[in-house]
C-alpha cells in the first residue's frame, strides 16, 4: 500500500513537472517571436505615452481633480497608465492566436500532446513578458518627466509581479474571446470595445469616490481597479492596507480565465 502511495505522488510530480515544462517551451517560443519582431511592443507604448504626457501633466497643472493624500494628479494618474499600457497588448492578444489558426501554426501546437492548459498558460507567461517592457517604458518615461515614484526594490519588483499577472489574466481573456469571436477582424472589434470602458470603468485617472454611485460598483466589479490600486500602493502611497485583496482578486481573475480559455480553445478548430 505504501509503494502504491509512493507511486501515485511520483505519477502526480512527473505530470505536474510535464505540465510546467510544457507552458515554459510555449512561453519560451512566443518569446522567441518577440525577439525577432518587436514592432508592437513600441507601437502600443505610444498611446499610453501621450496619455501620460499630455493629459497627465496638463490636469496636473490645472489641478482639476482631487486626488487623496498629498500627492500630485500626474501621480495618482502614472500607475492607472502603465495599466493602460498592459491592459492593450494583453487584450489584443487573442488576434495572434486567431492570426496563428489561419496559418496552422496553432492547429499544429494543439495536435502535440500537451495539455491545453499548458498551452494557454504559456501563451498567458509570454503575455506577462509583453507587459514587463510596456511596464518599463512607462516606468522609464514617468522618471524622466519628474514623477516622483517610490523606488524601494521589494516595491519595485512587487510592481512588476503585479504587471504579469496581469497581463496574464487579460491575455487569457483575450484567448477566450477568440475562441468564440474565430476571426481577425471580429477580435480587434471586441477588443476596441472593451478597452475604453474597463480603463474609464476604473480608478485609474480618477478616484472611485468621484463616480456615481452605479459606476462605482461596475469599477469595483472591475479587475483592473484592483490591479491599479496595487500598482498605486506600491508605486506612490506606501499604503499596502488593501494590497492582499487587490492580489487575491487579480490572482482569482487570472486562474477563471486560463481555466475557461483552456476549455473554449478548441473552438478555434471547428
Amino acid at each position: 500500500m505504501m509503494m502504491n502511495r509512493n507511486k501515485n505522488n511520483s505519477n502526480n510530480s512527473n505530470s505536474v513537472e510535464r505540465f510546467l515544462y510544457s507552458s515554459m517551451t510555449v512561453a519560451e517560443m512566443e518569446a522567441r517571436k518577440l525577439r525577432h519582431d518587436s514592432t508592437e511592443l513600441w507601437t502600443r507604448v505610444v498611446q499610453p505615452a501621450l496619455w501620460l504626457l499630455i493629459f497627465g501633466v496638463t490636469f496636473n497643472s490645472l489641478r482639476a481633480l482631487q486626488t487623496a493624500g498629498d500627492f500630485s494628479y500626474i501621480q495618482f494618474i502614472t500607475p492607472g497608465i502603465l495599466a493602460q499600457s498592459v491592459l492593450f497588448i494583453a487584450i489584443f492578444y487573442g488576434i495572434t492566436v486567431v492570426w496563428e489558426r489561419d496559418v496552422g501554426i496553432f492547429t499544429r501546437l494543439l495536435s502535440t500532446p500537451s495539455p491545453r492548459a499548458s498551452i494557454v498558460l504559456g501563451k498567458a507567461l509570454a503575455a506577462g513578458l509583453r507587459g514587463l517592457f510596456q511596464a518599463a517604458m512607462i516606468f522609464v518615461l514617468a522618471l524622466l518627466i519628474g514623477v516622483e515614484i517610490r523606488l524601494d526594490p521589494v516595491d519595485v519588483i512587487g510592481v512588476f509581479a503585479i504587471v504579469v499577472l496581469f497581463a496574464m489574466c487579460f491575455s487569457s481573456l483575450s484567448m477566450l474571446l477568440a475562441s468564440y469571436m474565430k476571426t481577425r477582424d471580429r477580435m480587434m472589434g471586441i477588443g476596441q470595445a472593451l478597452t475604453m470602458p474597463l480603463f474609464f470603468a476604473s480608478n485609474a485617472i480618477y478616484p472611485i469616490a468621484l463616480m456615481p454611485v452605479w459606476l462605482q460598483y461596475v469599477s469595483l466589479a472591475n479587475p483592473l481597479s484592483y490591479v491599479v490600486d496595487a500598482l498605486r500602493a506600491m508605486l506612490i502611497t506606501g499604503n499596502y492596507a488593501n494590497l492582499p485583496v487587490d492580489i487575491a482578486v487579480v490572482l482569482f481573475a487570472t486562474v477563471a480565465f486560463v481555466a475557461l480559455a483552456s476549455v473554449s480553445i478548441k473552438r478555434l478548430l471547428e
